[in-house]
This record gives C-alpha cells, sequence and structure tokens, in this order.
C-alpha cells in the first residue's frame, strides 16, 4: 500500500474515475444496441440522441474521437441501409 499522501489522494480519484468512465462507456454501448434494435422511423430519432452521447464521450476522453466517429459512421450505414 502507498505510504504517500498525494498517492492515497491519487488512488482515490482513479477509482473515482473510474467509476465515471465505466458508465460513460456502458451508455454509449447501450445507446448503440438501441439504434440497431429500432425500426426505421425510430432508429433515426434514436440516432441523434446516440451520436450526441458519442461524442460527448469523445470531449471527455473517455473514448478516443476518432473511435467515436467510427462508432458514429458505422451506426450511419446500420440505419440507412
Amino acid at each position: 500500500m502507498a505510504n504517500h499522501k498525494s498517492t492515497l489522494k491519487r488512488i482515490k480519484q482513479n477509482k473515482v474515475k473510474n467509476l465515471r468512465n465505466k458508465s460513460i462507456k456502458t451508455q454509449v454501448k447501450n445507446i448503440i444496441k438501441s439504434v440497431k434494435a429500432a425500426d426505421s422511423d425510430a432508429a433515426k430519432n434514436v440516432f441523434i440522441k446516440a451520436q450526441s452521447i458519442i461524442d460527448r464521450a469523445a470531449k471527455k476522453k473517455v473514448i478516443h474521437k476518432k473511435t467515436a466517429a467510427r462508432k458514429i459512421s458505422r451506426l450511419t450505414k446500420a440505419i440507412a441501409g
């Protein structure tokens, strides 16, 4: 176990960030599933919400910006085709 005060604080901060990041990643996964499961009319509305959630995750650096772009691109293809 760490002995320095700053290291103990860093461990606490990492736990909080880990939980927050895990929550955001789960949210991204779930919204992607809901877009793929929705019928063609509802999919467009859900896609707009999904795009917002994915972009927000990239902005907070939970996922890489190119990963976000790839996910959005694949969803666009999925609802178009």
